[in-house]
């Protein structure tokens, strides 16, 4: 019996090629297109869930600042890790990280690397996560203080495939360490991601060694300076927890009254901001949405198609319940059809998922593979086929199976209202999920274009910046004179941050009219007094910074700083920076040195040419590579063992915006292949219309219709559903977007003409499919019209 059935289904596949060819084609991009943005969503959804302990494991963070300047920081201080676990029954365990900035260059034997992705850790990282050591010792893994650890690609990179541990690695300052431990790589749907690991320990004594005013480890609450995790009590109350932290900070530090303590689930840090907000989460279920819309579309084909050709196969049905078929029967030989075009669709589904991988993963930033022996593969791949099967195939089978015999054989079959509307239902679907994509394309393409040609304040145009070491920095003025000879250079600043990126702060900061208890976290930026001018940055009162030594008492402020402090003339009032107690000398109009996410925040410039490490160098634009070359010489010739690393402020800039750029080009993708698949269906409806009106058409243009007639008749229809789509894709679409953009700081305002061209774009899709099987069976002859019927 199953024999037939499929033998049965095969041949009816292959009598009705043009219809099997849009249903295979249909379903085949909406499986392998939907299966893999599934895939992008489920890895997004990983990220930190597979450590054993994850359910109990927080990152310790700390509201910080009051007023505007309140803000969160990822951050701790040292001593809270280990007397939160001392004194605290709720915790079972911490571990601390900080990035090393103290060594970066590592030497074995003649191949020196920059090593720019290391860190200092506690012991207890490789017990606390999994991040196994598969070679080294799990509850000793730092011997001692010139102990390291690295991944299984570092190793190789210094040892190849000799066996690295007790290899010795040594630094510029002749500091060496030896290999105690080999971890895996850490995976990539990890949030910590190092190369090499450093005893924490190390860090302390080379922080404290020389410090006489009696700070260590165990007692400084000044220096937010470590990521700070914890394996908490399964019954563990957060709230509790978070107070009792933050009174054994205060106990050692009572004037950090505006500090307070949050936890935040490990498995959250990916996808959401660290105080709970949505974050990467809503890129996750729109793409979430958008996967299993195209699904729906697909499946739509398919059901539309189906049911609209059901009375070509009323007789056959008949016939067949006529010579004894139950009506079980048929829903099984119906089900079975659509089960192998399925099978046919998911095998080519498969080949285009292969295909498309490296494109897609290039597209989307990410390194996913279709690694079969997954488990969670299977599992994303069998629910999607399942649940696309199921909605394709039960309600043409039940339709199918359902026709009364008698009538069917008197041709007295025609279509129920019922299902006629179905199917208008079905195309105004497809057809409002088509508006919504290109409405929501259209914006996200403004937006960034708005970022990308939003006056920044500063002029990055033809500059390019790298950072000094100690050596060049100290021989700035040589360098600097040097480079301005070179052809191609057009002018040189300096700076102690990066201009587009500006990523220290601090609170500890004071002026005239500062009311107790209040912080205003500022960021300060060690500047000459060519940066202002080489940026074009406005200077709005006051002078510039003149390069003597009288400028280390002086300060400039941004026009954010002024506002937020409440500094009426701000010229010549006092203020505090750090230890540093100076002179407002200047005020510049404020520029962003940040995402357009966040908006501008309070800056400060001083002096400081000890501090000044970035370099900064206009070209002239056409001699770029000349001044390149030209900073790369200054570079080596202090640096030799270190790599020249340069990047021109426009790419930096654009490097802000990756994951914008990325989900905008994947939705012009997505968006692309949803409205490709629901012109397919449209264009099958079409042909199917114009074939079961063949008798009408010829009988029109016998009695005078014209071509034009006959292409609007058939047109009309399609059209209404098509703009009773758009009606209803309009607000949808427009409250969607205006969620999504209210993450920035500095958006575009969704405007009307959006969703009108949106509109226009999937009606001329529509005419577009429709007008061509219109005009064609307008063209055909009444005379063989009506012979063939």
């Amino acid at each position: 019996m199953i024999r037939n059935y499929f033998r049965t289904a095969w041949r009816n596949l292959v009598k009705n090629r043009f219809y099997s060819l849009i249903n295979i084609t249909g379903l085949t991009a909406g499986l392998a297109v939907g299966m893999l943005i599934l895939l992008w969503v489920q890895d997004e959804l990983s990220f930190d869930r597979f450590h054993q302990q994850s359910a109990n494991m927080y990152r310790l963070e700390n509201w910080a600042g009051t007023g505007s300047s309140r803000q969160i920081w990822t951050s701790t201080v040292a001593p809270i890790a280990e007397m939160g676990k001392k004194e605290l029954p709720e915790i079972k365990e911490a571990v601390r990280l900080s990035y090393n900035y103290i060594y970066t260059l590592f030497k074995y034997k003649d191949k020196t690397v920059n090593e720019e992705n290391t860190t200092f850790a506690d012991p207890t990282l490789f017990s606390m996560f999994d991040f196994p050591l598969i070679q080294g010792n799990p509850v000793n893994p730092f011997p001692d203080n010139h102990s390291i650890i690295l991944t299984e690609s570092t190793a190789k990179r210094y040892f190849g495939n000799d066996n690295p541990i007790g290899k010795v690695l040594t630094t510029t300052d002749n500091n060496s360490f030896k290999v105690s431990g080999i971890i895996r790589d850490f995976p990539k749907n990890s949030s910590i991601q190092r190369d090499m690991v450093l005893p924490i320990s190390l860090m302390f004594d080379t922080m404290y060694r020389e410090r006489t005013d009696g700070r260590d480890q165990r007692n400084d609450f000044h220096n937010f300076n470590y990521d700070t995790y914890y394996v908490l009590q399964p019954d563990a109350s957060i709230d509790q927890l978070t107070d009792k932290l933050r009174n054994i900070h205060l106990r050692n530090k009572p004037d950090d009254t505006d500090l307070t303590y949050l936890l935040q689930p490990l498995a959250d840090m990916h996808l959401y901001r660290a105080d709970g907000s949505n974050g990467g989460i809503e890129t996750v279920r729109m793409f979430s949405i958008i996967a299993l819309l195209i699904l729906v579309i697909a499946c739509i084909n398919y059901v539309n198609l189906s049911t609209a050709r059901s009375l070509l196969r009323s007789k056959e049905v008949s016939m067949r319940k006529i010579v004894g078929a139950a009506k079980s029967q048929l829903f099984m030989q119906f089900l079975i059809e659509t089960a192998l075009l399925f099978a046919l669709a998911t095998i080519l589904a498969f080949g285009l998922m292969y295909a498309l991988l490296p494109a897609y993963n290039q597209l989307s930033g990410k390194e996913l593979v279709l690694d079969f022996s997954d488990y969670r593969l299977w599992r994303l791949i069998g629910l999607t086929i399942v649940g696309t099967l199921a909605a394709s195939s039960i309600y043409p089978a039940l339709l199918l199976s359902s026709f009364e015999p008698l009538k069917a054989l008197k041709g007295k079959v025609s279509p129920r209202l019922s299902e006629a509307t179905f199917r208008r239902v079905l195309v105004v679907t497809q057809f409002a999920v088509s508006v919504i994509l290109i409405a929501s394309t259209l914006i996200i393409s403004n937006q960034l274009k708005y970022i990308q040609s939003k006056e920044l304040g500063y002029d990055k145009t033809h500059v390019f910046g790298f950072f000094m070491r100690d050596e060049m920095s100290q021989h700035y003025d040589a360098v600097k004179a040097d480079l301005l000879n070179q052809p191609g250079i057009a002018a040189v600043a300096r700076a102690s941050s990066n201009i587009v990126q500006i990523g220290a702060q601090t609170g500890d900061n004071e002026w005239d009219g500062k009311e107790k208890g209040e912080t205003m976290f500022i960021r300060p930026v060690a500047i000459d007094k060519y940066f202002i001018p080489f940026f074009k940055i406005q200077l709005l009162r006051g002078v510039n910074f003149t390069d003597s030594p009288a400028d280390s008492l002086h300060f400039i402020l941004n026009e954010t700083a002024v506002k937020r402090a409440r500094i009426n003339d701000p010229i010549g009032k006092s203020f505090r920076l750090w230890k540093d107690k100076g002179t407002i000398v200047g005020v510049v109009k404020d520029f962003h040195f940040e995402s357009m996410r966040q908006k501008i925040e309070p800056a400060i410039f001083y002096y400081r040419p000890s501090q000044m490490r970035a370099l900064y160098v206009k070209t002239t634009g056409q001699n770029a590579q000349e001044a390149i070359a030209a900073a790369q010489r200054a570079y080596k010739r202090y640096n030799p063992d270190f790599p020249f690393d340069y990047a021109f402020l426009d790419d930096s800039f654009n490097r802000l915006y990756k994951s914008e750029q990325q989900t905008g080009l994947l939705f012009n993708v997505f968006a692309g292949i949803a409205i490709l698949i629901s012109a397919l269906g449209l264009f099958g409806l079409a042909t199917y219309t114009a074939q079961v009106r063949t008798r009408e058409i010829g009988v029109r243009k016998v009695l005078g219709a014209s071509v034009s007639s006959i292409i609007q008749m058939l047109a009309k229809d399609f059209i209404k559903l098509v703009l009773i789509a758009i009606l209803i894709a309009t607000p949808i679409a427009w409250y969607a977007m205006s969620q999504w953009l209210q993450d920035f700081a500095y958006k575009i305002d969704v405007q009307w003409w959006v969703f009108v061209l949106a509109g226009f774009l999937a009606l001329a899709i529509a005419l577009l499919t429709v007008s061509f099987q219109s005009i064609k069976a307008a063209l055909m002859n009444p005379v063989k019209s009506l012979r063939s019927e």
